[in-house]
């Protein structure tokens, strides 16, 4: 019963024949505790009476008052407990062999053990109790404690990959997403020598197109086929017209566990995110959410997003536009990510009015930061410095 039910089912997998033999035996638990029990209660009662007859015998009365007290010392140490105590500390090694004897025992004795679970299922049935047995299979949460206690068996990198895997139902596309005002696109609406000047100092991939503003957007273009279409004799707007493809539109509220089935099943790389009135709030990208899974390609909080910037002193100004998981994925820290979205957003619900310059706050009663630069309607800037905070929480 202590053996790993999952390491088990592994062992039979690979033909092990102890431990196809026990993982059969703990396919019917009712009939194979039966089996122990009646073998172990028989051997108990017997060895009672025999202790009790060799009493008398030799000591008469006194021998049967005496024999149960030497018998009871006798199983309880060396039948019971010093057995069953190294049984479980190592069911591996006991369980397997143990196997052998016991499913042909249980063949054997079938007969006594059937009577014996009839009449315990008749009692269940009496007492209400159902025979059904437990799903033996692992919630989220347990399977997150297997993880982190696996110890050295399972590298710890990985173990963080496994963990943000079974986070990624609790993280939507509303909190990785580009934010509208910060998407990269073409503009068509721009003169040719612009577009041309855009395609070519371009760093990604792929580019949303629109008409003025996003909310016109008319499709993706890819820079695959762009290198292609300069290759051309005379290339032109209407030319690069006839480049873009179909764009691909998500809801804000996606899981990310969702959304990435969803990239594989469409076969796509990025999309445009829409609220539930269809307005552009953003884009994700396939990226985006590997990196959910296995992290960033650095430790440099400074590398990590352009919108920390690390000083000479050792300290940061960061963007108040920056997302509240951004930076706690870049400092470290534990900020709530169930309100504001952005830094700003926190600031701005926490002093509930736009701070002036120069203004100090300590966020969530453990992070200190000073606001650097605001606006009319936004705080702009701030300065954080991770020394000052370990000297306060300290």
């Amino acid at each position: 019963m202590s053996l790993n039910r999952y390491r088990l089912r592994h062992l039979a997998d690979k033909k092990h024949k102890g431990a196809m033999r026990a993982h059969r035996l703990l396919q019917k638990p009712d009939k194979l505790i039966g089996l122990i029990l009646l073998g172990n209660n028989f051997v108990n009662i017997l060895a009672a009476s025999l202790a009790t007859l060799i009493g008398m015998r030799l000591w008469g009365e006194a021998g049967i008052v005496a024999a149960p007290f030497f018998l009871t010392a006798i199983v309880l140490i060396f039948a019971e407990v010093t057995p069953k105590t190294i049984a479980a500390l190592h069911p591996e090694r006991f369980a397997l062999p143990s196997a052998y004897i016991l499913e042909p025992l249980l063949k054997l004795m079938y007969p006594f053990v059937w009577l014996t679970n009839l009449a315990t299922h008749g009692i269940f049935k009496i007492l209400g109790i159902s025979r059904e047995q437990s799903a033996d299979t692992l919630s989220k949460e347990e399977l997150r404690i297997v993880v982190n206690e696996a110890g050295a068996m399972i590298p710890q990198r990985h173990q963080k990959m496994l963990l943000s895997i079974l986070d990624l139902e609790n993280v939507c596309v509303k909190d990785i997403m580009i934010p509208r005002n910060e998407i990269i696109g073409i503009d068509l609406d721009d003169d040719w020598a612009s577009i041309v000047k855009q395609l070519t100092e371009t760093q990604h991939t792929r580019l949303p197109v629109y008409e003025g503003d996003i909310d016109h957007v008319v499709g993706i273009i890819h820079m695959r086929d762009v290198v292609q279409f300069f290759k051309s004799d005379t290339p032109d707007k209407d030319g690069l017209i006839k480049l873009i493809r179909n764009v691909y539109f998500v809801p804000i509220g996606t899981p990310l566990n969702t959304q990435l089935l969803n990239f594989q099943r469409e076969r796509q790389r990025n999309a445009l995110v829409v609220n539930e009135y269809g307005d552009i709030q953003g884009l994700v990208t396939l990226d985006d959410i590997l990196e959910e899974i296995v992290g960033e390609f650095t430790s440099d909080p400074a590398d990590l997003n352009k919108d920390i910037h690390k000083q000479e002193d050792g300290s940061f100004l960061v963007d108040g536009s920056i997302t509240v998981r951004d930076l706690n994925k870049s400092m470290g820290w534990e900020l709530p990510v169930e309100g504001p979205r952005t830094l700003n957003g926190l600031i701005i619900e926490y002093l509930e009015h736009i701070p002036d310059p120069g203004t100090s706050l300590l966020l969530n009663d453990e992070y200190p930061i000073e606001i650097v630069q605001t606006t009319q309607n936004a705080v702009k800037t701030v300065h954080i410095n991770p020394e000052y905070a370990k000297t306060l929480n300290a």
